[in-house]
């Protein structure tokens, strides 16, 4: 028995995408985009500051890295706070050694709880950016729009009280957003998010939002947690990226991006830091490398838009 056609019929069916967010756009179609100083490829760090509650919440779900065995998980939670105690120093430490800065995805309870950690890393000069409230934060289209704004606001709210700056860009745990996050962080004033990963350049969504697109594949959590691949892998992956997009840039005539997503107490192991420290030096060495953060890499694409 053959179906009704009715049934293949949907109304939201387009050349495209299904959605109004944000239009496709391939890569080779797009103007190029040129970085300052003639550069050819921005890395951008993006450092998560996270603060894990002893006791998980799994709805809408359960954050990445969060708390696995019976309460009180003390295995996991103190795995986590060394983080916060000792690696996020070790990352500060390399990346003052490179002469680079990142930007830091911070939780606002990382600021409440531990303002100095957060004035040590705009002192360095690194850009914060919000990254919600704490691990339990997360954001699903179960979570009502009214809740979910509350949660932006005191993210953004409190970092800014902290900090005195506002944070321009925003990172969703775990990269997960609800249908409405997208209008909801243009209404709270953020310029950018980093939630989307289908690309290496910023792209804008149709309501003014930029996204800077944080790949996943390379982060450390996917690389050395999840795949038990050692940091030494982890660096040729990086560098194999670097020099594969600086090629294609100058092959192209326009600009591309590599972003690195690093975890505090992930990387900031003292077995991995000397490799680290290595990997930041090589790439800075290579004449086609633009350390930026999020901010510069923001208002460099739209001065060349």
């Amino acid at each position: 028995m053959s179906l009704d056609p009715s049934y293949l019929e949907y109304p939201r069916r387009r050349a495209g995408y299904d959605h109004n967010l944000y239009p496709y756009a391939p890569l080779h179609r797009r103007r190029p985009l040129h970085w300052p100083g003639g550069k050819t490829l921005a890395v951008w760090l993006c450092v998560s500051v996270e603060w894990f509650p002893i006791t998980p919440a799994d709805k809408p779900f359960r954050a990445p890295g969060h708390m696995q065995t019976a309460y009180p998980d003390y295995r996991h939670y103190t795995a986590r706070d060394y983080g916060n105690r000792v690696g996020v120093y070790r990352l500060l430490d390399a990346f003052a050694k490179a002469g680079v800065t990142a930007s830091f995805a911070v939780n606002s309870a990382i600021a409440e709880r531990y303002p100095a950690l957060v004035q040590d890393i705009s002192e360095a000069g690194h850009e914060i950016i919000a990254h919600s409230t704490d691990m339990n934060g997360t954001i699903a289209s179960t979570l009502p729009r009214e809740d979910e704004a509350a949660l932006i606001a005191h993210s953004l709210d409190t970092l800014t009280k902290v900090t005195g700056s506002r944070p321009r860009g925003w990172l969703s745990i775990a990269r997960s957003q609800s249908f409405a996050t997208a209008d909801l962080l243009k209404e709270a004033g953020v310029e950018y998010c980093c939630d989307w990963a289908n690309d290496e350049l910023p792209w804008t969504f149709n309501n003014g939002l930029i996204n800077l697109p944080l790949n996943h594949e390379l982060s450390d959590r996917q690389i050395l947690n999840v795949q038990q691949q050692t940091i030494d892998s982890y660096a040729e992956q990086v560098l194999d990226a670097h020099d594969w997009l600086s090629n294609e840039a100058t092959q192209s005539g326009g600009g591309r991006m590599l972003p690195l997503h690093l975890t505090p107490y992930i990387t900031g192991l003292p077995y991995r830091m000397d490799t680290l420290e290595r990997l930041l030096a090589d790439m800075a060495a290579r004449s086609s490398t633009w350390f930026a953060r999020g901010a510069d890499i923001i208002d460099s694409f739209r001065s060349t838009k």
